[in-house]
């Protein structure tokens, strides 16, 4: 795959890729056992897309590990840390709703190069929302500090949602057709999780907009740090 099409697919991957990557801290430190399961498994399906689609444009392992932080595409919302469980919840709900969307048109054009992995990886995508649907349901709609908590970190990620709906080239999907529909999905579970949609500036420059052009914010560069330690460290060691 070349030119804006694999562009593409990379800047997907990345997602799927940077995403996972946070999920995986999750692992032995959720709030209960059934949670450490269950994030660690949707941290695998994002895995296992960011290969796919990373193997589209390259060796998925050079692009993965030795990569500088300028030379990732993904959106600045999926390298967020959150902050707590409430705040994973929020950037799950943000990300996998629009994931969701995005799959769904992707596999909708079978002639599209993404078409396969889009109609395997919309039915992960499916679950992954509803998991955050629920949690969300779950906090919001529970004791005083659990909704002050999922209330704020809805808030302080609203910012970094208006990246997801930018033009990307090589995509058989318009992004900013997404918008629309991935604010109607979210704004239904918000307000039966009673709570409040955020107002207020979502895709100006100066919160996000940049990562489609290698510009991340400071936690991304720790957990780059950490991603590629190993790998760079220990140069073609195998198990």
């Amino acid at each position: 795959m070349t030119g804006s099409a694999a562009a593409a697919a990379r800047a997907l991957g990345d997602d799927a890729l940077v995403l996972a990557q946070r999920l995986g801290e999750w692992a032995g430190n959720a709030p209960v056992l059934e949670e450490d399961v269950a994030l660690t498994n949707i941290a695998l399906d994002l895995l296992g897309q960011a290969r796919t689609l990373l193997s589209l444009t390259g060796d998925e392992d050079e692009l993965a590990f030795l990569r500088e932080e300028h030379e990732f595409r993904n959106v600045q919302l999926v390298e967020q840390s959150g902050g707590d469980f409430a705040g994973t919840i929020a950037r799950q709900l943000y990300f996998s709703v629009y994931q969701e969307l995005l799959y769904a048109g992707l596999a909708a054009a079978p002639s599209g190069a993404l078409a396969p992995l889009a109609a395997k990886a919309v039915k992960e995508v499916a679950y992954h929302r509803d998991h955050a649907e629920q949690w969300t349901l779950r906090l919001g709609d529970g004791t005083e500090e659990s909704h002050r908590r999922m209330q704020r970190a809805l808030d302080g990620l609203w910012r970094y949602t208006g990246e997801l709906f930018a033009p990307l080239d090589g995509l058989d999907v318009e992004l900013p057709a997404l918008r629309e529909p991935w604010l109607e999905r979210v704004t239904a579970v918000v307000r039966r999780a009673t709570l409040t949609v955020p107002q207020g500036p979502d895709h100006v420059p100066w919160s996000a907009g940049a990562g489609r052009q290698g510009v991340h914010t400071e936690p991304f560069g720790r957990l780059l740090a950490e991603m590629q330690y190993l790998h760079r460290a220990h140069p073609g060691a195998t198990w």
